[in-house]
């Protein structure tokens, strides 16, 4: 697909920073997109903390609530760990597209629907397998990850950890990945229909490209 170039990240990486401005400079897209939605972005660009209200919890589900709080707590550490703050991957994108007055597309679905198909997916077992987890996690000696956080994995280990993802947590799996997957390459078509002859790069977690990209060839054949 010529007209469309993904660009796979890590929302914590050094390296994806650097590759995003790289792509941007070199492929001289006409239209950005970004696995964003309007909230996400909002916080992103003003991440100003504020309490919830119940009314916000039962939106979107206590377990859904609970899973983003966690997301959000893991990634802010993993990020000082590496001194990197959270989604600058994507904050480098906005940037640039500020810069050179490109227009920005947010394709990714409404963060407020996948949490609260999250709260309403997950199983008891997944929830023993994340319990699990955490304690693991915070009791048993510290494993080399096999990769370097400050940069991206490579698709070897992204197939692998999706893997591992896929068999302890499946409906978790299809509400975070696949159905965003579906969503985003819907979204992707359309905007490169409406917009014959334009280059479109998007920036996208590694772990979406592989998929994403078949997705999108799929549909635009259809």
């Amino acid at each position: 697909m010529k007209d469309l170039v993904l660009i796979g990240t890590s929302h914590i990486a050094q390296q994806s920073m650097k590759e995003v401005a790289n792509a941007i400079e070199k492929e001289k897209p006409d239209i950005i997109a970004l696995e964003l939605d309007r909230m996400r972005l909002a916080h992103l660009l003003n991440p100003k903390t504020q309490k919830p209200s119940w009314r916000d919890i039962r939106a979107v589900g206590f377990k859904g609530w609970v899973f983003a709080k966690f997301g959000a707590w893991a990634e802010k550490a993993l990020g000082k760990h590496v001194g990197v703050k959270p989604g600058q991957d994507m904050l480098t994108a906005v940037r640039i597209a500020r810069e050179k007055k490109l227009p920005l597309a947010l394709i990714d679905q409404d963060i407020q629907i996948t949490l609260r198909r999250f709260s309403r997916s997950i199983t008891y077992r997944e929830k023993w397998n994340f319990f699990v987890d955490i304690l693991k996690g915070i009791f048993l000696p510290k494993k080399d990850l096999g990769f370097d956080l400050r940069t991206v994995p490579s698709k070897q280990i992204i197939s692998k950890l999706i893997g591992q993802v896929k068999k302890r947590y499946p409906n978790i799996y299809k509400v975070l990945v696949v159905e965003r997957n579906h969503f985003m390459a819907r979204n992707l078509a359309r905007l490169m229909k409406d917009n014959p002859g334009k280059k479109v790069l998007a920036v996208i977690g590694a772990g979406h490209e592989e998929e994403l990209e078949e997705l999108v060839k799929k549909r635009l054949s259809a």
